[in-house]
């Protein structure tokens, strides 16, 4: 008798866990079983003995957890010759759920199918490792190739399929009462590709080390055969996928950022082209849509790069130097950076408590980089047929990438300049979720910083992180004593952005006034602002600074393809006020407005002190003008209410102290040199008489929130790789942290 069985399998792809459909009959099932291994003539053969029973159970399993050590040669990898060569040890987890499968029959051995394990390392990477290892460190993966590949297993990186070493000579053991698989035995011979990175293609082959791999299994399906041989009952047992985030819904966050880098040496036209990379992680209960184009249910990933300079300590102001298009995210990994746990799913959803890593060669891979005039950053909606369209135009070394000025730099002419660097993911399943579950609303946290130093020049340049990654904030926080508010100006129906401003005494009589408006996804843009002035204020060095907008290009979602206008704000001055602004939407919808994940700064010197007031702003698509709480010279109108605030430090992530608002009437500010100042306020619109909606604002604190990790126990324990090849009763291992 044959019967049809259909079941859902996991498949690799990249690396990467996604769903298919197969289907077998009883015949090739039989076949699969009893004609010797299931993946041909791969050179590690199992060492268990076949069983001629055709009756028992079959069963094909995944790996549910596991760990994967690597002893490296590192005097073999960076040349005989090097500084600090010798041996090292690496020590991996395995991704929960890795579809990396085996077939057993009445608990033996028959052999692996191609897959992958996700490897996620326990330590950073040692020093002293080859560029090109450490680069894609944390988006390793172990795979095991088809029947008619050259070599059985391999070690290579999941995003771009680059092999470093094939595995040889290594042995596979499975032991049925702990169901639990060994690897033992492998050695790490150097590939091609990797010994030509290296500058030495005649290592090619070498043995760099060896490996070892164990790994708790757990059936994905269970086939029973009666005495025929004929398929009585099958099974398909659910798999271990917890909710492990700590978050209700979906929540997006930027675990690390992984790299800042100049792709392609030189400059065009005075201007260097800058990428960042990106590991994110899903804090929330919710797997988060990750389907690739030409579906738009998946983040858009917009880069930034700003710098801190001026005045006597190099913190006077705080401003953009340059802007990427949006990297659109595919194909989601099952890694664990932010150690929430991960559930193991990936593909086409990053699962609750997992990570996704897109190095900088992705995030400035100009292909795969869609003009952000297409996007709502409120609602991530974009159209997917055109968001990503590069017909028509041809690219150079700085296209779409963070466009920045060689001037803004070059250390000697940047002496003191202190560089930040920013991502932020915007994610349409979120929006999604807060609509139909208010109250679950997490699409404020997306952004999140790292300070960087700056070298080379005066056309090439290098970048080395400072400290850790600050996550869930934009990077205008960075900004050393000022204080920085959080605008909403319509609730529910659109972003969120940032009112940062700094008031100096740089000599006697003279005070400079920096502020800063940061747009962080609210998508009606803003257009103008206006500083009141009080009676007899003499102000002069009037200022105003913008990131470098991108040229137009064919199909880059601006009115007429003309990009966006780079023309600085007109000024207008009176008695009581100062006002900047540029262009209206009416009159052009190109104008240089503040969109979203962009930070635009305005400034003057003043011959009198500060005082508390309102500033206004203007937008630009949509929407009536608001008040946002200020300081600026002599006598001005007091803010309603006045919410002059106290700053009170707070730890953050990187243990630089920031500020969280109480309003008070009569409080002043208080904040220390590092504090930077939050709260936030939100504007209910109120119609006048003529039907023009003025805002009123309410002002409320808001802390500053530090997220800590959880780790979500193991189900079971994850063996330990054998380390002799004899069958033996193996121990219980202990279970991973």
């Amino acid at each position: 008798m044959t019967l049809t069985h259909s079941w859902a399998r996991f498949t690799a792809i990249r690396g990467f866990n996604t769903m298919s459909k197969i289907t077998l009959t009883g015949f090739a099932l039989l076949l699969l079983l009893f004609l010797g291994n299931s993946t041909g003539n791969y050179a590690a053969q199992p060492k268990q003995k076949n069983s001629d029973s055709p009756t028992g159970t079959f069963q094909r399993m995944i790996a549910e957890n596991g760990s994967v050590t690597m002893d490296l040669d590192l005097n073999r990898l960076n040349g005989i010759n090097s500084v600090g060569g010798g041996p090292t040890t690496l020590h991996f987890a395995t991704g929960a759920n890795s579809f990396f499968p085996i077939l057993v029959f009445n608990d033996q051995l028959r052999g692996p199918e191609p897959g992958s394990m996700a490897l996620v390392a326990e330590a950073q990477p040692v020093p002293q490792l080859p560029a090109a290892l450490t680069a894609s460190f944390k988006q390793l993966v172990i795979e095991k190739l088809s029947p008619d590949a050259p070599f059985d297993l391999a070690v290579l990186d999941a995003k771009t399929g680059f092999t470093f070493f094939k595995i040889e000579g290594h042995q596979y053991d499975y032991q049925s009462n702990a169901r639990s698989l060994s690897i033992t035995g492998g050695r790490l011979v150097v590939s091609t590709e990797f010994a030509e990175s290296l500058g030495r293609p005649s290592d090619a082959g070498a043995v760099a080390g060896k490996i070892s791999i164990g790994a708790a299994m757990q059936p994905i399906e269970v086939v029973h055969l009666d005495e025929n041989g004929d398929v009585k009952s099958t099974a398909l047992p659910a798999m271990n996928q917890p909710g492990v985030g700590t978050v209700p819904g979906p929540d997006v966050i930027i675990g690390e950022l992984i790299g800042l880098q100049q792709l392609t040496s030189g400059a065009v036209n005075g201007r260097v082209g800058i990428s960042l990379g990106t590991d994110a992680c899903n804090k929330g209960t919710e797997n988060v849509d990750w389907f690739a184009l030409p579906n738009s249910d998946h983040p858009f990933i917009p880069q930034n790069l700003y710098r801190m300079s001026s005045g006597a300590d190099n913190t006077e102001r705080f401003e953009q130097l340059g802007q990427s298009w949006g990297k659109h995210a595919f194909t989601a990994a099952s890694s664990n950076t932010c150690g929430f746990g991960c559930n193991g799913v990936g593909g086409e959803h990053l699962g609750s408590g997992c990570s996704d890593a897109y190095g900088a060669g992705l995030n400035g891979s100009q292909g795969g980089i869609g003009s952000r005039a297409w996007v709502n950053p409120f609602t991530g909606v974009f159209p997917g047929s055109t968001a990503n369209n590069h017909n028509g135009h041809i690219h150079d070394a700085t296209s779409h990438r963070m466009l920045v000025d060689t001037t803004d730099l070059i250390p000697a002419q940047n002496l003191g300049a202190i560089y930040f660097a920013e991502a932020e993911y915007i994610v349409p399943h979120e929006y999604a979720w807060c609509q139909s579950h208010p109250g679950q609303c997490n699409m404020y946290n997306n952004a999140s910083y790292q300070r960087y130093n700056v070298g080379g020049g005066p056309t090439t340049f290098s970048f080395s992180a400072v400290g850790s990654t600050v996550r869930e904030q934009p990077a205008i926080f960075a900004w050393t004593g000022a204080t920085v508010l959080r605008a909403e100006p319509d609730p529910g129906n659109d972003g969120i952005w940032f009112m940062g401003f700094k008031v100096t005494n740089p000599t006697t009589g003279v005070w400079h006034y920096e502020y800063a408006l940061y747009n962080q996804n609210l998508d009606r843009s803003i257009q103008s602002f206006t500083v009141p002035l009080g009676p007899g204020v003499n102000i002069s060095n009037i200022g105003f600074h913008a990131p470098i907008q991108h040229p137009g290009w064919a199909n880059d979602g601006t009115q007429g393809n003309t990009g966006y206008s780079s023309t600085p704000w007109n000024v207008s001055q009176d008695s009581s006020s100062i006002t900047w602004s540029t262009e209206t939407f009416a009159q052009n919808q190109n104008a240089n407005a503040i969109r979203f994940s962009t930070l635009y700064n305005f400034r003057f010197d003043a011959d009198q002190p500060p005082n508390p007031t309102d500033a206004t702003v203007g937008f630009f698509k949509t929407g009536g003008p608001m008040p946002v709480l200020i300081e600026a010279p002599g006598n001005v109108p007091t803010p309603s209410p006045t919410p002059t605030p106290t700053a009170t430090a707070t730890a953050t992530p990187t243990a630089t102290a920031t500020a969280t608002f109480t309003p008070t009437a009569t409080a002043t500010a208080s904040a220390t040199a590092t504090a930077t100042a939050t709260a936030t306020a939100t504007f209910t619109p109120t119609p006048t008489a003529t039907a023009t909606a003025t805002a009123t604002p309410t002002a409320t604190a808001t802390p500053t929130a530090t997220a800590t990790a959880t780790p979500t126990s193991t189900p079971r324990p994850t063996p330990t790789p054998r380390s002799s090849p004899a069958p033996r009763p193996r121990p219980t291992p202990e279970p991973r942290p």
